[in-house]
């Protein structure tokens, strides 16, 4: 028996091989199964990209992410009037739903995220002009 270490997907494993030396020879006994390692999990699927970010310009205002988390649903759409309190997504921080509302009435000038993206607290969610 030789042991070899043989990589799939990025995870290990140690075979072991049974070399046979001729075909009159004695049947291979069962093969001995090594210490399985767990099945590899298929790769995440990676969240969608969003457009490039835009600043807020004249007029308009940025609404910012309050804390770390993952956009989860865009409620409002680009060019959608809004009123104060009015929710614009929902975004996902510490296994909770928030609500993130417009502080303003105005008009959704851009969203800076795409719904499945991951955010960092201070960053800008939505331009509202």
């Amino acid at each position: 028996m030789k042991k070899f270490n043989v990589t799939v997907n990025g995870t290990t494993y140690e075979v072991e091989v049974e070399e046979v030396k001729s075909a009159g020879a004695a049947a291979p006994a069962a093969p001995r199964a090594a210490a399985q390692a767990p099945a590899p999990k298929p790769a995440a699927a990676p969240a969608p990209a969003a457009a490039p970010k835009v600043a807020a310009g004249a007029g308009e205002h940025s609404i910012d992410a309050p804390m770390p988390g993952k956009v989860v649903k865009l409620v409002a759409s680009e060019g959608q009037s809004v009123k104060a309190g009015e929710v614009l997504l929902i975004l996902e921080a510490m296994k909770m739903q928030n609500e993130i509302p417009a502080d303003a009435d105005g008009v959704v000038k851009k969203f800076n995220v795409a719904a499945g993206q991951s955010v960092k607290a201070h960053e800008s969610l939505v331009i509202l002009g």
